[in-house]
């Protein structure tokens, strides 16, 4: 379960990568000028760093829920059972 639960968040993840990236890639870039280095360099570090951030709350969370899930359901019919 825990397989399906990465494989679910990895494929989000993908996806949402190649859908920011086509809408980024929209823009009118006219008149605009192109990046130094340092702007390329700190805009990478940034978004790794968000892609991480992202990506490792996706997993804690699908990890969460599928974890504590069936405790829930469980303390649900207890108190509908009375």
């Amino acid at each position: 379960m825990l397989k399906k639960a990465g494989f679910v968040a990895a494929t989000a993840a993908g996806l949402m990568m190649i859908g920011s990236t086509a809408f980024a890639a929209t823009g009118d870039t006219t008149g605009t000028p192109d990046p130094t280095f340092g702007d390329a360099y700190a805009t990478f570090i940034e978004g790794g760093g968000a892609l991480g951030y992202g990506a490792a709350s996706l997993v804690a969370g699908a990890y969460a829920g599928i974890a504590t899930t069936p405790a829930l359901i469980l303390h649900s019919l207890e108190h509908h059972h009375h």
